[in-house]
């Protein structure tokens, strides 16, 4: 991550976000067998006429069934058979979201988190700052890539007063207004309503908003701001990357940022 892009946006985001915090901003079927029993012809009734006494008829005996002989499988194994039924799979958990209220209200602390989160998924220990150095930082789910997301505080010996809530790497965390890594130019700018500002992109590939232009996103509930970083496409071509990099400003919607192909690298959520 270049140090100066993530200190800069931080400067455009919150300009009144003091000092560290700031510089923070970075059944198988089978076959049918013929059912045919077979039933033996009944024994035959013999009389004699000539004597006197007809001697005694044996008794007829029952007939027997034998019993049908059973299907046998399909030589075809493969032929008829059904796959065993998978279990459904489990549902996706739905993805967190940042408000800027409740635990992740101005007046939140680490210890409103930890109660929130469980204190095994909470860490207060270092995260990026500005030129190498390192900084002191509230850290959810630091283990795991996917829901890590790192709270600075303007108290950091109480660590208290959320300062900014930074979203970045591969973290799936949602900000205010279904903000998220990864995101388009154009769906952001629609969130906004509006065009915005960027700054020209650098020679690593980024560029971070530099004004809402009075959008949806200059403001929103719960007094808080957001800052973004954006990454142009890895295939973007260098004419179009020329054109729009340096020290200039660039409207969202410009032909030359759309060449881009911007997407969302980090979100920065502050007070």
């Amino acid at each position: 991550m270049n140090r100066g892009v993530r200190t800069a946006l931080l400067a455009v985001v919150m300009a009144a976000i003091p000092g560290v915090a700031a510089a923070q901003f970075s059944p198988p079927s089978q076959s049918a067998a013929p059912f045919a029993p077979r039933w033996p012809d009944p024994p035959k009734v013999q009389t004699n006429q000539a004597p006197p006494q007809a001697e005694p008829q044996p008794k007829p005996q029952p007939a027997s069934r034998k019993p049908a002989p059973q299907a046998q499988p399909s030589r075809d194994a493969h032929v008829g058979q059904i796959p065993a039924e998978k279990p459904n799979p489990k549902p996706a958990a739905a993805a967190p979201v940042i408000a800027c209220s409740g635990v992740f209200g101005k007046d939140s602390t680490h210890l409103k988190l930890a109660a929130k989160f469980d204190p095994h998924n909470i860490v207060f220990g270092k995260v990026d700052g500005p030129g190498g150095s390192k900084i002191n930082a509230s850290i959810l789910y630091p283990n795991d890539p996917k829901r890590r997301l790192e709270v600075l505080w303007s108290n950091e010996d109480r660590r208290s007063d959320t300062s900014v809530i930074a979203i970045n790497g591969q973290s799936h965390w949602i900000a205010p207004k279904g903000l998220k890594l990864g995101l388009a130019i154009a769906a952001l700018e629609k969130a906004n309503g509006k065009p915005f500002k960027l700054s020209g992109f650098g020679a690593d590939g980024f560029a971070s908003v530099v004004g809402w232009e009075d959008g949806a996103l200059s403001t929103l509930p719960g007094g808080c701001k957001v800052g973004i970083r954006l990454m142009a496409d890895r295939k973007a071509p260098d004419e179009a990357r020329k054109a729009a990099a340096g020290d200039k400003e660039l409207l969202s919607n410009d032909a030359g940022v759309r060449a881009l192909k911007p997407t969302i690298a980090e979100i920065l959520v502050g007070y």
